[in-house]
């Protein structure tokens, strides 16, 4: 009897096939989970269901894309950045991994990037009013102030009733000193959406500059009665009292615009011109040499070691918060384990010398291991040496790249070094190898 026999790389394709077949199957179901994470809220969920899905078909640009969607939602706009990319690598014709990525830049002050990136949605999608209006913001943060109006006509051209846009161009206008240009566009929102206290306090600040100063008050009141901390309007109708011979009226408002912002240094010299009119000369020349003072305080400062919104105190908190691995390990021929749990031990108990000694020793023993490495940067930071402490988070990555608690760390020690860019990235990839605390840092301090 005859047996056939298949040539075997038939075989081999058939098992390729299966094998791709069932890959792109599993693909397609975690970014399935990935869309309904992200239609309930679960951001964090979806992240990790599109990096399963990643896994499984790495070749898939929505799968990146909506990634970034997830992490930008999570605050981690860096990592979204990373992410966006590929999908523009896989994908260069899609529009809207341009405009996420550009408002991922405009999020981290990178607004020449993101005018490039919205530049190119709008080639892509010339008729979405969304692009128009984010690369109108982007002009307007680099001050390019007619460009910025140019772009949010045309935005409230595609969408006449677009109130953030009216809003943005009314103010684009008062940065062009159009003043009475402005009117109508702050009116327009006011029709629209009458519980806006901005649109009041624009309108307001425009006839203030028209010198309609009644009517200026008459919108700042409305302003404030809407939005009773909004220390601006406050000065501006200070000053509009001011020009009105109210002074005492106006210092009422200069009062508290200064309890609610207490460097307003413009409603320092405000009042204290209302208290020379009010004859207290003395009160009137406390309150210019403060408005003085405070106008230049910044000058002169020297520059420090934590640098930036984590400072040392704030280091100490995030470090001494994560929780080292605690799984016993066996005891190899050289023993290193055992060095490495007794410094646990002992840095437990503030014996940080004998700490160093010992995770020196477990290292010496065994240099392949990364739990020591990390934990001997712990005590670095902890004892103030940060720059031996990144160079010990380095050396536990490079054994294990998915140590998820040494990104962290790392991070926050680099971001207190004052780089930003540099710690946030860490922290960005300790959250998607799923350390969850990142995202509280990032939201805290990357943004």
């Amino acid at each position: 009897m005859f047996k056939f026999y298949l040539p075997l790389s038939f075989l081999f394709c058939v098992l390729l096939s299966t094998n791709t077949l069932q890959a792109q199957q599993n693909a397609a179901t975690f970014f399935e989970a990935g869309i309904s994470k992200s239609k309930s809220g679960d951001f964090m969920g979806a992240l990790q269901a599109f990096s399963m899905a990643i896994g499984a078909n790495p070749e898939n640009a929505p799968s990146y894309y909506n990634r970034g969607l997830a992490k930008a939602n999570l605050k981690d706009h860096r990592g979204a950045i990373l992410d966006y990319d590929r999908a523009i690598e896989l994908n260069g014709k899609d529009p809207l991994a341009y405009l996420s990525r550009g408002v991922s830049k405009s999020k981290q002050d990178d607004h020449r990037a993101a005018l490039m990136d919205f530049s190119r949605a709008i080639e892509l999608a010339p008729e979405d009013p969304q692009s128009y209006y984010n690369r109108g913001v982007s002009r307007s943060r680099l001050e390019q102030y007619r460009g910025a109006l140019q772009d949010f006509s045309k935005t409230i051209e595609l969408d006449p009733n677009n109130v953030p846009t009216l809003y943005a161009r009314g103010i684009t206008k008062q940065k062009l000193e159009d003043y009475a240009g402005s009117l109508a566009d702050f009116s327009k929102v006011i029709d629209l959406n009458p519980k806006r206290a901005q649109a009041y306090a624009g309108r307001g600040a425009s006839l203030l500059q028209l010198g309609q100063y009644q009517k200026a008050i008459d919108d700042l009141n409305k302003a404030i009665e809407l939005a009773a901390e909004d220390g601006e309007s406050f000065y501006n109708r200070g000053f509009a009292k001011s020009k009105l011979e109210d002074y005492k009226g106006a210092m009422s408002d200069y009062d508290r615009a200064i309890a609610i912002e207490a460097t307003n240094y413009r409603a320092f010299y405000g009042r204290g011109f209302c208290r020379g009119k009010l004859g207290d000369q003395r009160g009137a020349i406390q309150d210019f040499n403060t408005a003085i003072e405070t106008n230049n305080a910044n000058v002169g400062e020297t520059k420090v070691v934590y640098n930036g919104k984590i400072s040392r105190p704030v280091l100490d908190g995030l470090r001494n918060a994560v929780q080292q691995k605690s799984v016993i390990d066996a005891l190899s021929a050289d023993r290193s384990e055992a060095y490495f749990n007794r410094a646990v031990s002992r840095g437990k108990t503030s014996d940080i010398r004998g700490a160093t000694l010992d995770l020196n020793k477990a290292i010496e023993l065994n240099p392949t291991y990364s739990e020591a490495y990390f934990t001997r940067g712990l005590l670095r930071s902890q004892q103030g040496d940060q720059k031996g402490a990144i160079l010990d988070c380095n050396s536990a990555l490079q054994l294990n790249p998915k140590y998820s608690e040494v990104y962290y760390v790392r991070g926050i020690i680099r971001h207190s070094l004052g780089d930003e860019n540099g710690g946030c990235l860490d922290l960005s990839k300790s959250g998607e190898l799923g350390y969850t605390p990142s995202y509280k840092a990032i939201s805290d301090y990357c943004n």
